[in-house]
């Protein structure tokens, strides 16, 4: 790749050109954890030879720093899938259930980005649906970070909440549904051509806190691929032309997407692969009355602090997902998609 943007005409295709750019950024990264690393352990090695007793107590120091990043590398290799290195774009849907359920989606949404901030990560919310007394009914966010993807992958499917309502005056326990999706953001590297007879563009007005802050031109779109039923809309950037290509962008992420799972769905029926028997239920439960546990049900994995989980403590349950994966042979990136009625 070096060799190749060394070639006189390698600018004559800015955007190819910027493609190998993004690419070799990415393998030079990459490549420099284990040359780094590399040098560590030889360094370590030399110190080691030398068996001097003063120098034992930072021996060990640099042992176990170099055990805590052989580590780190080991569980990265658990995200080896083609995408999992990239940006992700995650979207909550509430499901049925009125405010309950519209308040449990904004609690998730809160979830994630917590999460996202104590892994250095940017999010950006792209689109919001308020909900008509509280939460959300629905969310789309950009979170930004290496492995932003391969991290959030596990986070697909049915999220079921268990608790006392504090909407309900009866004090009743309640259970709610919210569905997460998330896509690798991958728009600016893919190729994907989309006939423009094939989409419904809306224009609206972007909803605010009201006064100077309501819109009172229509900067927000709503865009409908018609053959595939996939709506993406939104509604936080300044001008209806960035809004339009942020949501063009999302929507080719998610047409590649959906190809890239139909094609592992065609290979899993060629191969006669078992259809798991609980399909289309929860993945994981968030249980606050009448006690206080979260399970998730793929992996058996649970945690009794459910406040450190609301408040993005999601590393474990990421892990154990992961390795149940590669542990079962089964593809990261099976889902659930159906929200459940009450």
């Amino acid at each position: 790749m070096e060799a190749k943007i060394a070639e006189a005409d390698f600018w004559n295709n800015p955007a190819a050109g910027q493609g190998v750019m993004r690419e070799l950024t990415r393998l030079r990264e990459q490549v420099g954890v284990w040359q780094t690393l590399g040098r560590s352990l030889a360094d370590t090695l030399e110190l080691a030879e030398l068996d001097d007793e003063a120098l034992r107590e930072e021996l060990s120091a640099e042992v176990e720093r170099l055990s805590g990043q052989v580590e780190l590398l080991e569980f990265q290799t658990l995200m080896s899938g083609e995408y999992d290195d990239e940006n992700a774009i995650l979207a909550i849907h509430a499901g049925a259930g009125g405010t309950e359920a519209q308040d449990w989606a904004h609690m998730l949404q809160r979830m994630f980005i917590r999460w996202a901030e104590q892994h250095r990560m940017t999010v950006e919310v792209l689109d919001t649906s308020a909900g008509d007394e509280a939460g959300i009914k629905s969310c789309m966010m950009s979170v930004t970070g290496r492995y932003a993807y391969g991290w959030l992958k596990s986070e697909r499917g049915v999220h079921r909440l268990v608790r006392i309502s504090p909407y309900d005056g009866s004090s009743r326990r309640h259970t709610s549904f919210a569905k997460v999706e998330a896509w690798p953001d991958v728009a600016e590297e893919i190729e994907i051509e989309i006939d423009e007879r094939d989409l419904r563009i809306d224009r609206f007005r972007a909803s605010g806190a009201g006064g100077q802050h309501v819109q009172k031109n229509e900067t927000a779109v709503r865009i409908t691929h018609v053959p595939t039923g996939l709506v993406v809309s939104c509604q936080n950037q300044r001008s209806l032309t960035q809004n339009t290509q942020v949501a063009m962008n999302i929507l080719k992420a998610q047409l590649f997407d959906l190809a890239r799972r139909n094609q592992t769905a065609e290979i899993a029926a060629l191969k006669g692969e078992d259809v798991d028997a609980a399909w289309g239920s929860q993945i994981r439960s968030y249980v606050l009355q009448p006690y206080k546990m979260v399970k998730d049900h793929r992996t058996g994995h649970e945690v009794g602090n459910t406040q450190a989980v609301l408040d993005g403590r999601l590393d474990g349950f990421m892990e154990a997902f992961l390795r149940h994966s590669v542990g079962q042979g089964a593809p990261a990136t099976e889902e659930n998609t159906a929200i459940p009625e009450e």
